[in-house]
């Protein structure tokens, strides 16, 4: 079994160096380039060579500086064209519900607005009477208030303007209904980096939702989480907010997100 996986150790090493390229801010000279990498000048001229010859790395003539090549763009493009986003969050999920120790769900943008397309229950799961293919609201939910604060307004009018008349007529005060009001709370959402509700849309309990987004910087997907006040901790920051912050985050760097 160890020689059936053993691979080629020079390859391994030699992909240290594609590595401190994508992470680099630009093109590199090989002595910094060698340094990220963890190897000497002399070591790391010999990789370039070939990489230069099968496309995965270039050289400036000019500044003499290397940078990845039109072979490795190609690799990566191939590479987000078979990510599926719903999928690699579903893998996902299991393990982050256990995490949190709560209820999470994936909603995607759909015809209707935010719907529900996966839903794992905690074992402190609560009575939530939601299901999969269910439309959140876009004002009362953490759900809806993540992608009206990250999608374009000409997306999402269409349904803020008549859950605001909704709201209007049965004289809801938790919800912000003015222009000015629903500005304000989409940006303070997006400064925070995640949408929260308490209350808004089954008394006695707090959701999270936080973006995912892909290599081009759209959302994507929103992961929600939710829970009673009794047992979920609310804060920003804090035992629920900071590791879904993370899963989100990694799940938007597999995705290509922060790679330009």
């Amino acid at each position: 079994m160890d020689k059936e996986r053993a691979g080629i150790q020079s390859v391994e090493v030699g992909f240290a160096l594609l590595e401190a390229l994508t992470r680099a801010r630009g093109a590199q000279m090989l002595k910094d380039l060698a340094s990220d990498a963890g190897m000497s000048a002399a070591k790391a001229h010999r990789y370039l060579v070939s990489f230069q010859r099968i496309g995965l790395v270039t050289q400036d003539e000019r500044t003499s500086r290397y940078d990845l090549g039109p072979a490795a763009l190609k690799l990566g493009l191939a590479s987000l064209a078979r990510l599926d986003p719903v999928r690699l969050a579903r893998e996902r999920m299991p393990a982050l519900t256990q995490q949190l120790q709560h209820t999470t769900a994936i909603a995607v943008w759909g015809n209707h607005g935010p719907t529900i397309v996966h839903w794992e229950e905690s074992a402190q799961s609560v009575t939530a009477n939601l299901r999969l293919g269910d439309v959140m609201p876009m004002l009362a939910s953490a759900t809806g208030r993540c992608f009206a604060a990250w999608l374009p307004r000409e997306a999402t009018a269409p349904l803020l303007e008549p859950e605001v008349e909704r709201a209007r007529r049965s004289q809801r005060q938790d919800l912000p209904l003015t222009p000015e009001a629903i500005d304000a709370m989409l940006t303070d959402v997006r400064a925070r980096g995640t949408a929260r509700v308490v209350d808004t849309v089954l008394p006695g309990i707090v959701a999270f939702c936080t973006p995912v987004f892909d290599s081009s910087g759209h959302i994507v997907l929103g992961l929600t989480t939710l829970g009673s006040v009794a047992t979920f901790d609310a804060a920003f920051g804090g035992a629920i907010d900071a590791p879904l912050r993370q899963a989100c985050e990694q799940l938007s760097r597999d995705l290509g997100w922060g790679s330009a």
